[in-house]
C-alpha cells in the first residue's frame, strides 16, 4: 500500500512541477531558472509543513511527502541548470541560483514547519 501512495504523489507531482515551471519561467524574460526555483521553495513549504504537523500521519507523509514533494522538487534540474548558466558565462546568475535557492528552500521549510506546528498540533 505505501508504494501506491508515493505512486499517487507522484502522479500529481510531476506534472505539476512541469505546468509550474513552464507558467513562471514563460512570465520571466531571463536566462534565470525562475520556474525551477519557485517548484523547489513551493516543495520545501509543503515538506516543513508536514514535518512541523503532529497530526500528518505516515499515509499523508508518503502521499504528500515523498509522492508530491519527491516529484515536484528537482535537485537534479537545479543542478543542472546552474552548471548551464556557468557555463554559458552567466555566472553571477548561477551563484545567484546556488545562493538563493539555499536561502528560499530553508527560510520555506522552517516557515513550512512553523505553520504546521501552529496550525496543525
Amino acid at each position: 500500500m505505501n508504494w501506491l501512495l508515493v505512486a499517487v504523489g507522484g502522479l500529481v507531482g510531476a506534472p505539476l512541477r512541469y505546468l509550474t515551471d513552464r507558467a513562471v519561467q514563460s512570465r520571466h524574460d531571463s536566462v534565470f531558472p525562475w520556474g525551477t526555483f519557485a517548484v523547489n521553495a513551493v516543495g520545501c513549504l509543503v515538506l516543513g509543513a508536514l514535518t512541523g504537523a503532529a497530526s500528518a500521519g505516515p499515509d499523508l507523509r508518503l502521499l504528500l511527502g515523498t509522492g508530491l514533494c519527491g516529484a515536484l522538487t528537482t535537485y537534479s534540474t537545479f543542478s543542472y541548470e546552474t552548471l548551464r548558466l556557468a557555463e554559458t558565462g552567466a555566472g553571477l546568475y548561477a551563484f545567484a541560483n546556488v545562493a538563493g535557492s539555499l536561502v528560499a528552500g530553508l527560510g520555506a521549510a522552517f516557515g513550512g514547519f512553523w505553520i504546521g506546528q501552529t496550525f496543525w498540533s
